[in-house]
């Protein structure tokens, strides 16, 4: 039998070494080895593989002890955390959550059971109260009037902004868009939208070519 400590990196470094200190301090006051540590990178994600679950899992058979400095290390949310608690179970694993307190002795007895079933009450509790936060947000930015997302007929940044003047001086000197685009390191529709959107060059009417547009006079 083995002990396991899993580590998931949220803020660098100094972050995983206080995981780290957390787990061999408990392992030293109750006397047992850390045989492997398994670090993941916190990612935003969905799934399991980021956070190497099922490598995590791999490595560990009925009997085996797996240690966290705190329950939140498990996953980015409360029901990640109860899935995976429940696969140690079924595994007969043995589960420590520093922090909290929490251990499971790979035994599906009632105390287990009624653990996990407390978590996952308040699970649906979490997803309660973030889909009520979220419909109280838009409810009230609505009732103050405002629009949701970037207002209408207004400009996003371009890699262009900045160069109006550049882009002038190449079209006085009637060098061709594709060439512009070309020079400034855009694609030549990229570089039309900007022209279109800043109102840098008069728009020509549809089936009139820019020689006879040109060559019209009053």
């Amino acid at each position: 039998m083995k002990t396991v400590a899993y580590l998931r990196i949220s803020t660098g470094s100094q972050d995983l070494a206080h995981q780290k200190l957390a787990i061999l301090d408990y392992a030293r006051q109750k006397r047992f080895a850390v045989d492997r540590f398994v670090e993941a990178q916190a990612s935003s994600r969905k799934g399991r593989d980021p956070r190497r679950i099922d490598e995590l899992l791999g490595t560990l058979t009925a009997g085996d002890r797996l240690i966290v400095s705190e329950l939140s290390r498990l996953g980015r949310s409360l029901g990640q955390v109860i899935q995976l608690v429940d696969e140690l179970v079924k595994r007969k694993v043995r589960f420590t959550a520093i922090k909290e307190g929490i251990r499971f002795e790979g035994k599906q007895d009632l105390q287990t059971k009624v653990m996990i079933a407390l978590f996952g009450l308040f699970a649906e509790v979490e997803r309660d109260l973030i889909s009520e936060r979220t419909k109280e947000g838009l409810a009230a930015v609505r009732a103050q009037g405002r629009l949701l997302g970037r207002p209408k007929g207004s400009l996003g940044p371009s890699k262009l902004d900045g160069k109006e003047g550049e882009i002038r001086m190449l079209l006085e000197k009637e060098v061709s868009k594709a060439s512009i685009a070309k020079i400034l390191g855009v694609s030549a529709t990229n570089l039309c939208h900007f022209l279109w959107t800043r109102k840098l060059t008069p728009e020509t009417p549809k089936g009139t070519s820019k020689s006879r547009a040109r060559g019209r006079r009053p």
